[in-house]
């Protein structure tokens, strides 16, 4: 039997459905808005905490930095510091170990003159200290602190020619005896040391060239470490002159010193009576004392009382009567060369030299022009010749004539006369 629904209960039915329906429906439009805020707030938080991983690599970024420029600081103050103590710490004493005690102490003499026996730092190497090495001293106790390099002294260094002169015997006209006998002397003994071991004889020592200036004692000097390919240390004897008390001879003492280190050598002391002056009792002054101490060093090196290996000397004066007789003597320089004004044969070789390279017209006979320049020296010679060419291009040409020449000689013979009239005209000068 078939239940009948009554239409009252069907429309209620009905109703109630369609209201359930419409709830369900306005909860899923909560929630699904719900959702998309949820979603919005998250990519919002998503990108906000991006930024604030980016912050916090830019801040991480900007630390790191900071602490390098903080560290590039710390260094910086640490130099300064160190700048400011060194400022602030006074100078030390350089002084000379003379002996070495032992026992923590060694004795030194101060630049300033006298000695101390002093005691040595621990930072210090024993080692390190050498008889005669030049050392450190603390200006108020005189503790040894520092042992300083053995290193030859500036102003020696500097008389070191480095590369040969280049003069040959060649370029030198005439003095054909003085040559010979530097040959021997110098040369000889540098390139076959067998002959005088052969013959059972010690070569010759030194040298000593004497004459009026512009003879070329300099120029063979300088042929004769040419020819040599030796070290070639040339010093003036003013240079050894010093105003401190063992400055001078010790100057003497790191000159030969540095010959032995790099012999063969050939030490070339020009102008040697600015050093080796005669010594007499009326010296008074303080700067006569120590000329003489530097002199006595001198003598001392010049003896060999070191060995010298192949080192030569030659020493070049205009004032022969003004050296000191100790100087004199065999042993110290074994040959005595004079270097007289040339004659007009030497002349004319002289001139044969200069002229080389100049434009000389055909006429201009050079054996005339040597007996036109008698009494001069080499260095006259030199000068008549660029003289001459001066003549030439003031007259605009390049070829010399005779006529240059006999005015350029004028020239030289008028300096020479005004010379004599006023002393403080210095050689070589023409007016």
């Amino acid at each position: 039997m078939t239940d009948t629904v009554k239409p009252e209960e069907s429309d209620v039915a009905l109703r109630r459905n369609t209201s359930q329906t419409t709830e369900l429906t306005e909860s899923d439009a909560a929630a699904k808005t719900e959702i998309t805020e949820l979603r919005k707030t998250n990519i919002a938080l998503e990108s906000r905490n991006y930024e604030l991983r980016e912050t916090v690599r830019q801040v991480r970024l900007m630390l790191a930095a900071a602490e390098s420029e903080r560290d590039q600081y710390k260094r910086e103050a640490r130099k300064y510091k160190s700048e400011l103590q060194q400022m602030k710490d006074p100078p030390l004493v350089v002084g000379t170990i003379e002996q070495d005690l032992r026992d923590g102490r060694v004795v030194v003499r101060s630049t300033t003159g006298p000695s101390f026996v002093s005691y040595v730092s621990e930072s210090v190497e024993p080692e390190t200290l050498i008889v005669g090495a030049q050392c450190g001293l603390q200006p108020q106790s005189f503790v040894l602190v520092e042992v300083l390099p053995n290193r030859v002294d500036a102003q020696v260094s500097a008389m070191e020619i480095d590369t040969a002169p280049n003069v040959s015997y060649d370029d030198i006209g005439g003095l054909k005896s003085q040559k010979e006998l530097l040959k021997e002397a110098i040369e000889l003994p540098l390139t076959h040391p067998e002959l005088f071991e052969k013959t059972g004889i010690e070569p010759p020592k030194g040298v000593l060239l004497y004459g009026v200036p512009g003879t070329g004692k300099t120029l063979l000097a300088k042929a004769a470490a040419h020819e040599t390919n030796a070290a070639f240390i040339r010093v003036v004897g003013s240079e050894l002159v010093q105003k401190y008390i063992g400055e001078g001879a010790r100057l003497v003492r790191e000159l030969f010193a540095m010959a032995r280190e790099k012999a063969p050598a050939i030490i070339f002391i020009d102008e040697i009576d600015a050093v080796g002056t005669m010594r007499t009792a009326d010296a008074y002054s303080a700067g006569d004392h120590e000329v003489g101490r530097t002199l006595m060093q001198l003598l001392a090196e010049l003896d060999g009382f070191n060995p010298r290996g192949n080192v030569k000397i030659i020493a070049a004066t205009n004032r022969l009567d003004m050296l000191d007789a100790a100087l004199l003597r065999p042993g110290r320089f074994d040959r005595i060369i004079e270097f007289p004004l040339p004659d007009a044969k030497e002349r004319e070789s002289i001139l044969a030299i200069h002229t080389k390279k100049m434009h000389i017209a055909k006429g201009v006979m050079l054996s005339n022009l040597a007996e036109l320049t008698e009494g001069f020296n080499g260095a006259e010679l030199a000068a008549l010749c660029i003289e001459a060419g001066m003549q030439a291009i003031r007259s605009n040409r390049t070829t010399v004539k005779t006529a240059d020449f006999a005015a350029a000689a004028d020239a030289v013979k008028k300096g020479r006369e005004k010379k004599e009239l006023r002393p403080e005209i210095p050689e070589g000068v023409y007016l």
